[in-house]
């Protein structure tokens, strides 16, 4: 059997009605993994699910709910229950940013709800889904970073913060887990070409001066995150725990 193969497990991946969530969704449901598409729109997520129902019969749900409300993660985790049994995988992806900018201009509700939808979601959605991967003695944990963690910004400063933060909740969740089999890591995109990332490549000047100084000489695409996130979820990465894995076709260096 690959390494790589996800059949019988069951995976939550929050934001995957589009972008770099709908790919890891798609890919987790190729490597026989059951999918919950979850964004704060049900037609879209019924749109994804159906589409990965087509290829792969029975094995995507659509369940609504905003990271911004602890109830509706709640409500997410008991219908995975119901509709698979378990949570064997959570991608933590969803996120948000409200505000581009220096930190001069930014209000106490933007920055509040960068930290409460990227920190703080990511804490509940954990709380929720460990406890029965303790018991089991088996489970991965991802949570979607980004290379701006690594970095200061004079646009994205408190986004920046939200996942400098995420990566310390990863090793710090880690040391509490590992013990259990339960595996926590991150994914730090660089520069994604997704609707989220919009505002940094839609400009043709700016997009073309990143991909002259860039090594690949290209953004990168939403299905480059896929892999690393099946690497992550599966038995080919059990030994990775606590780690920071930078997928950015190396911008950082």
């Amino acid at each position: 059997m690959s390494l790589f193969d996800l059949s019988g497990k069951t995976a939550i991946i929050t934001g995957s009605s589009r972008g770099i969530g709908r790919a890891i969704a798609e890919e987790y449901a190729a490597h026989g993994a059951n999918v919950v598409i979850s964004s704060r729109n049900q037609d879209a997520c019924d749109e994804v699910a159906e589409a990965i129902n087509k290829s792969h019969p029975g094995r995507a749900k659509a369940i609504a709910a905003s990271i911004s409300h602890k109830e509706a993660l709640e409500h997410l985790v008991a219908k995975t229950r119901e509709a698979f049994g378990q949570v064997d995988i959570l991608v933590c992806n969803a996120a948000s940013n409200p505000y581009y900018g220096p930190m001069a201009g930014i209000s106490d509700d933007q920055f509040r709800k960068i930290m409460d939808n990227n920190i703080l979601s990511n804490h509940w959605l954990i709380q929720l889904c460990a406890p029965e991967m303790i018991e089991r003695k088996a489970g991965s944990i991802i949570v979607m970073s980004s290379i701006g963690g690594l970095r200061g910004s004079d646009t994205i400063g408190a986004y920046n913060i939200s996942k400098a933060a995420d990566f310390q909740l990863v090793r710090n969740y880690a040391v509490e887990y590992g013990r259990h089999n339960v595996r926590v890591n991150a994914i730090a995109p660089g520069l994604i070409k997704t609707e989220f990332a919009r505002p940094l490549w839609e400009n043709p000047d700016n997009k073309a001066m990143f991909e002259r100084s860039h090594p690949m000489r290209r953004m990168g695409e939403v299905r480059d995150l896929a892999g690393p996130a099946v690497f992550l979820a599966s038995e080919a990465a059990s030994y990775v725990n606590g780690q920071m894995v930078v997928v950015d076709g190396g911008s950082t260096i």
